[in-house]
């Protein structure tokens, strides 16, 4: 049996809460594969940990506009292992394989975020440092899971049952987001610290689908691990930026637990501190700011979060310290008296946050 205790660690794409559920709801070979997941929560917790730089806090460089540094990706097979990182099967500038799929989704999904970080906020892949992406596919033997384990990237195939790929763009985009969280923001996981690094995942994992598509604000679905779930799971995605808490509604699953709102923030001890929860809050201030000027909120939102990012400078940041700076990185790009400062006021606001 999985307890909260056990399962807070875990920081992959599935939140905890989702798999306690399936844990106590789920059937024999269900709750083996929560426990399954469980069991190795740990492991990866001490690998992210190992791998974050002791300068977490230094602004990564912004490269100039006549600086073209190119990416450079490898995507191995894990062979249903759980070795890592496996046979490499595809790198950078070889054709698209034949036969595998997720490879070539892995790899062309590694680039889109790159071109996202690189085109728009001038960084230079997750460490702004030009760092190798490396992706493992088919990672252990129907594995309900895809996670950043500090270095690369490892994606399961699904049971076929609950999950049918981890593929997935929007996925691909919020774990390698946590990468650049890493290494320029290395925000606590714990509280809302936590739940802002997996804000900022969840955003720019949007964003990365949105840019791919040239989906304005307004045309986007902001769902997050759309298409993922197997056919009997009743559900459009893990989470909605648009609709906290309304992202799946299932027997097995439950009931999305996200806030909108901070009178409904869950003050809770499971999953570090309801960091998969409470997530949703900030999830849908950056949607509404985003839909203010309409557009493409990968420039003027995405860049408002990204500015504060890089200049927060607190490991342990709460909402309404983040909220001050991205209204002051609203401020200091656009103007003090312009519209993206007061509508980034007003986004907060809107989600019970006074700035």
């Amino acid at each position: 049996m999985c307890t909260s205790e056990h399962i807070h660690s875990i920081e992959c794409i599935l939140p905890p809460h989702m798999l306690e559920t399936i844990g106590v709801r789920g059937n024999k070979r269900q709750k083996s594969m929560v426990s399954s997941l469980v069991k190795n929560a740990d492991n990866y917790r001490l690998a992210r940990a190992e791998a974050a730089p002791s300068d977490a806090f230094k602004k990564a460089p912004t490269l100039g506009p006549e600086q073209k540094p190119g990416v450079y990706r490898e995507v191995y097979d894990g062979q249903k292992k759980a070795r890592l990182p496996g046979k490499l099967v595809r790198k950078e500038g070889d054709p698209p394989v034949c036969d595998d799929d997720s490879v070539n989704i892995a790899y062309d999904g590694a680039g889109d975020i790159y071109d996202l970080f690189l085109d728009e906020y001038r960084r230079n892949s997750l460490d702004g440092k030009g760092m190798k992406l490396i992706s493992t596919v088919h990672h252990r033997n129907k594995y309900n899971n895809a996670f950043w384990d500090g270095r690369q990237m490892a994606y399961g195939d699904g049971d076929g049952e609950v999950f049918t790929t981890m593929t997935e763009l929007s996925v691909i985009g919020h774990e390698l987001s946590h990468g650049v969280v890493q290494f320029s923001g290395g925000l606590i996981y714990r509280n809302q610290s936590s739940a802002l690094n997996e804000s900022f995942a969840d955003v720019f994992g949007a964003l990365t689908l949105q840019r791919k598509y040239r989906q304005s604000a307004c045309e986007a679905s902001w769902l997050i691990g759309e298409g993922i779930f197997g056919p009997s799971i009743t559900g459009d995605s893990l989470r909605s930026l648009k609709a906290p808490g309304e992202a799946y509604d299932d027997e097995l699953l439950g009931k999305d637990p996200q806030p909108y709102h901070m009178d409904l923030y869950l003050d809770i001890l499971a999953d570090n501190g309801g960091v998969h929860i409470n997530s949703g809050i900030p999830n849908h201030a950056f949607y509404l700011l985003s839909q203010y000027p309409g557009g493409n909120a990968w420039e003027k939102a995405g860049h408002i979060w990204y500015d504060t990012l890089q200049s927060i400078n607190n490991p342990n940041a709460t909402f309404n310290q983040w909220a001050d700076k991205t209204v002051e990185m609203a401020r200091e790009r656009f103007g003090s008296g312009s519209r993206e400062a007061i509508y980034t006021r007003r986004a907060w606001l809107l989600v019970g946050i006074a700035v």
